[in-house]
């Protein structure tokens, strides 16, 4: 009966906002989960897991210098996980970031973006066709002032002509990305970080690294142009696929960018799932 009463009592404590906050904090450790899920900074936190569980257990059979050795590993161990997973947190972060607030970089216009998309298509085309190695990033809602101010600033309005002379080789514009955000090419020449995945076809050189980097740490589209094939491929969520048409690329742009608009259904999957019948084609 005792056990009976104290549940009765427990169940009689229990308030609307005791049930809230525990949904709020399952709800946390749950996206946190699956921000965390099949990166590197997984497999650290089962062993910082391991770790803490072993504490007590060594406290219990008195095994002194181990649980001095766990205690000091833990107290490093914290520092250490900010240190060497800032990627993996900063990642984290903008993708909250981009889910609490509206959206500041996607076109709502309908009819400009597809004349947009179009003037980018055309001139990725056109540079294909000529070999003429190109990196050009469309800004979404993850801001990307930090990479535009590490080239030449230009707010001019997307054409393809103009995208296609700052890649004329040898020009002082062409070794680097081009920003495009909304209707403008707001700057050229841009560096952006290289990506660390040691798994990316070793054929592929500097500009897919580079484009495979920013489009892991942001949610920018990147396409790249290979100088030495003319091969136009997409970078989106540190994924990249190759061999693209113009018409390809302006479908998948448009339907990447309309999705991110709606917010109804997730759209990483769907990019996903657009990759993977991209590959097959």
């Amino acid at each position: 009966m005792d056990i009976v009463n104290i549940i009765i009592n427990t169940v009689k404590g229990i308030s609307i906002y005791s049930i809230l906050d525990i949904i709020v904090v399952s709800y946390i450790f749950y996206k946190f989960y699956m921000l965390m899920h099949e990166t590197r900074a997984e497999q650290l936190l089962k062993g910082i897991l391991f770790i803490i569980l072993l504490i007590p257990i060594s406290s219990l059979l008195h095994l002194t210098t181990l649980n001095w050795i766990l205690n000091k590993t833990i107290t490093i161990g914290v520092l250490s996980f900010v240190i060497i997973f800032q990627p993996e947190i900063r990642k984290a972060l903008e993708h909250i970031g981009r889910s609490a607030f509206n959206d500041k970089h996607i076109l709502e216009d309908e009819e400009k973006m597809n004349m947009i998309i179009t003037e980018i298509a055309n001139a990725v085309e056109n540079l294909s066709k000529s070999r003429t190695g190109a990196l050009i990033v469309i800004e979404q809602t993850t801001g990307l002032g930090d990479i535009i101010s590490t080239g030449t600033k230009l707010d001019s309005v997307v054409s393809a002509a103009l995208l296609e002379n700052i890649f004329v080789v040898n020009t002082p514009l062409h070794d680097g990305a081009s920003i495009i955000r909304n209707d403008r090419i707001v700057a050229a020449g841009c560096f952006l970080p290289l990506t660390n995945n040691n798994d990316i076809n070793k054929q592929l050189g500097t500009r897919h690294r580079a484009a495979i980097g920013i489009s892991e740490v942001s949610d920018a589209l990147v396409i790249v142009v290979s100088e030495e094939t003319g091969v136009i491929s997409l970078a989106v969520n540190g994924n990249l696929t190759r061999y693209y048409t113009k018409e390809r690329l302006k479908d998948i742009l448009i339907r990447i960018i309309k999705y991110r608009k709606s917010k109804k259904i997730t759209y990483r999957e769907k990019v996903k799932a657009w990759f993977k019948k991209a590959e097959n084609n």
